[in-house]
């Protein structure tokens, strides 16, 4: 049987999200993802829980906690937004999308080879602007949806830079969409 090149091709852009990390379909105003698992918070896959920066495979199941953090969901993180000022971080790949209301987005704050790496020290130089020097100010870190580590690794990152109230936003934007909530169109904050 002979394979046709763009065949090849199609497998090859598949694979490339967890290779490179979750990325967002360019002009989506739709969920994301498509797929009921990808909007339900709060699936467990048995993933346990690691204090380490995930390097590879970014698109997949990930933990049901995060170490020196807190899981928010849907409900609480909108509530949070009503009543406190919580920096929010999009770590979302890809293109211009959409976010929530307020977000900063940081293209590749999820990525990196460790805490000692670079984007450990632009994270940390970023966080601090964001929150003027206010560790004890709510950080919420959101990606695609609970199959994204990009936001689990930032998450981690933040905690280990000494931030008290970390959240990740495990369901992200795919979860924030699917309970109909409002959303904005991200732009990429230079970082």
């Amino acid at each position: 049987m002979k394979v046709r090149a763009p065949f090849v091709a199609s497998i090859a852009l598949l694979a490339l999200p967890g290779l490179i990390g979750c990325i967002a379909p360019r002009g989506s105003e739709a969920p994301l993802a498509a797929r009921a698992e990808a909007v339900a918070e709060d699936v467990d896959w048995g993933v346990a829980p690691t204090a380490e920066i995930r390097m590879a495979e970014y698109h997949a199941p990930t933990p049901t906690r995060v170490a020196g953090g807190n899981v928010i969901g849907t409900a609480s993180l909108a509530s949070m937004m009503q009543e406190q000022d919580p920096v929010i971080v999009d770590v979302l790949g890809g293109a211009r999308h959409p976010g929530l209301p307020g977000a900063v987005w940081l293209k590749g704050a999820g990525l990196g080879t460790g805490y000692d790496d670079d984007v450990q020290a632009r994270l940390e130089a970023k966080l601090a602007e964001l929150t003027g020097g206010d560790r004890s100010r709510p950080v919420v870190f959101y990606c695609l949806d609970p199959q994204c580590w990009l936001s689990y690794n930032a998450a981690l990152r933040a905690a280990r830079m000494g931030y008290e109230n970390v959240y990740w936003y495990r369901g992200g934007i795919n979860a924030w969409q699917s309970a109909g909530r409002q959303t904005v169109e991200v732009s990429e904050t230079a970082w």
